[in-house]
């Protein structure tokens, strides 16, 4: 394991630890593999549980909220213990999650199980961003955090596709524990490459106050609510949408929902050029075009052709939400890197559970139509409160 001699306590280590951002970047992929397999489970889940989908997509909405409240707690309760040990804490739950899902009988103990993912997932993202600035020197942060994205980045493009697909293959229920398998696997890259990493201040609940208090960050919180909100009310719905809608086989969902992945990850590198020429117009950008999507789909109606092209442009556009999102807060916010991760990863896991928990009783009394168009609403919505009352800052000097 490594050592902490190579690590001072504020300005990074001398030497890069690859090694151990790798470890965090299999934990990332890991638990959002875990957050989104419910959206491409959800027919057979319910099915074998004999509950609603809209019921079964609470598992969603049980693993944000809790995500939700983690996220916003864990800096100031956890401010005196070892980041290594914490972030191994979070994946040690991950794989006892997935466990508990996986033999699930029920509902309720399928809920338990997503509550445990939840704890795992709020607590992890809160800390990775501020963890692996100190993993590495700050003229190579930059390239550490996109290795860390990537994780997200590879879990967006395979996760639902292999899901549906391993789904239909081996039963849901064995998905599960090879996502707790998954799990295990990153548990130990970390025990092995981990370095112990002390808390370097001494965050309160105050201080996510004084944050949330500047100018411009609320109402910032309030548009990613909005924007990973509306995404969800048709993300988390959607494979119930093109199953019952469209009518498409699960070999055909898992190649659109590859399609959607695919799309994501060239969306996410295309961000990048984007945001480095206007910031404030990409934020706009991607939920007016994603609203627009919706809308369209509703006003044609069930068409095979275009609900494949709809979704795959779909996640291209959501491919530069997270980096946009995440360029603003490093513009905005760049001294409280963990408290206003924390705020961004509450906000995000907030929005998810309310899409999502909401979606899902329109859903079940409406269908995917009615979930499609409430999308759209809300991110259109999104869209005019950034143009309103979103801006962005000067960006902050980095090395190259």
């Amino acid at each position: 394991m490594t050592s902490t001699t190579n690590h001072d306590r504020g300005g990074g280590p001398q030497v890069p630890a690859w090694s151990a951002v790798a470890s965090m970047t299999i934990g990332v992929f890991s638990l959002v593999t875990a957050e989104f397999l419910p959206a491409s489970l959800l027919t057979p889940i319910a099915a074998d549980l004999a509950i609603s989908e809209g019921s079964a997509g609470q598992a969603v909405t049980t693993t944000a909220l809790f995500g939700f409240v983690t996220s916003l707690l864990i800096t100031a309760a956890a401010r005196s213990a070892d980041r290594r040990k914490l972030l191994m804490f979070f994946s040690a739950l991950l794989v006892t999650s997935n466990l508990f899902v996986a033999f699930a009988p029920g509902l309720p103990l399928l809920l338990f199980g997503r509550v445990l993912l939840g704890v795992a997932l709020g607590g992890f993202w809160a800390m990775s961003t501020a963890v692996t600035m100190r993993l590495v020197p700050p003229v190579l942060v930059p390239r550490a955090l996109a290795i860390l994205m990537s994780g997200v980045s590879v879990a967006t493009v395979l996760a639902a596709p292999v899901g549906s697909y391993l789904g239909d293959l081996i039963g849901w229920r064995d998905v599960f524990l090879l996502a707790a398998a998954l799990g295990l696997a990153a548990l130990l890259a970390q025990w092995l490459t981990l370095p112990s990493l002390r808390p370097t201040g001494t965050a309160k609940l105050g201080t996510l106050v004084e944050v949330l208090r500047r100018p411009g960050i609320g109402l910032g919180m309030l548009a990613v609510l909005l924007v990973f909100g509306g995404h969800f009310v048709f993300f988390t719905y959607l494979r119930a949408y093109l199953e019952s809608g469209s009518g498409f086989s699960i070999a055909s969902i898992s190649t659109i929902l590859l399609g959607f992945g695919v799309a994501n990850f060239l969306g996410t590198l295309l961000a990048g050029r984007l945001v480095q020429k206007s910031l404030r117009l990409t934020l706009v950008m991607a939920p007016l075009l994603m609203g627009t999507l919706a809308v369209a789909i509703v006003a044609i109606g069930t068409n095979p052709v275009f609900d494949v092209l709809a979704v795959v442009l779909w996640g291209l556009f959501f491919g530069g939400v997270p980096v946009a999102w995440s360029s603003w807060i490093a513009r905005t916010v760049p001294d409280e890197a963990e408290s206003a991760g924390g705020l961004f990863v509450a906000s995000i896991n907030f929005a998810i559970g309310l899409g999502a928990g909401l979606g899902g009783v329109v859903f079940d009394f409406g269908g995917g139509m009615a979930t499609t168009a409430m999308s759209g609403i809300v991110l259109i919505l999104a869209a005019f409160s950034i143009l309103v009352g979103v801006r962005s800052r000067t960006p902050v000097p980095v090395a190259a």
